[in-house]
């Protein structure tokens, strides 16, 4: 998988990316692929953020995967700065191949080299394969998650 390269995200990536964060049961019920404007309006504000990486997956020309990772400095722990991995999405042609291990792996790289003492990310309940694949790459389950829809 020498071809693969981990890059910024770009406005031009936006509909396969859309694409890919719409596409399984969850995704779909909370994304609009026919309509970037607000996707836009995000990566510009995200763009203009140091703390946050927005990355694709390429292979040739073609995205086929994405994450976004946030670096949060923060008091407890004497001080630590974490980082948070959001919105991993590997294309379904490629699952399985390896590549979500890549992109993990790339973000655990960045969250070292940006001095980061921890990493932390959450999953949806129903995503048992995910949970799966990340206590393969050492994550643990060791917290729960409580969300609030504003």
């Amino acid at each position: 998988m020498t071809d693969l390269e981990i890059r910024p995200l770009t406005e031009n990536d936006l509909p396969a990316v859309v694409a890919m964060l719409a596409d399984d049961p969850l995704g779909a019920q909370r994304e609009s692929p026919d309509d970037l404007s607000p996707y836009l309006a995000a990566l510009q504000r995200l763009s203009g953020d140091p703390n946050q990486h927005l990355v694709v997956a390429v292979r040739g020309s073609r995205v086929v995967g994405t994450l976004q990772l946030t670096i949060v400095p923060g008091l407890s722990r004497r001080g630590a700065v974490r980082s948070i991995i959001e919105g991993v999405r590997i294309h379904a042609d490629e699952r399985g191949s390896g590549l979500g291990t890549q992109l993990i792996e790339w973000a655990v790289d960045e969250s070292r080299r940006q001095g980061c003492h921890l990493v932390q990310l959450t999953s949806d309940k129903t995503r048992s394969d995910a949970h799966r694949f990340y206590e393969r790459l050492g994550f643990s389950a060791s917290h729960t998650g409580f969300k609030l829809q504003l």
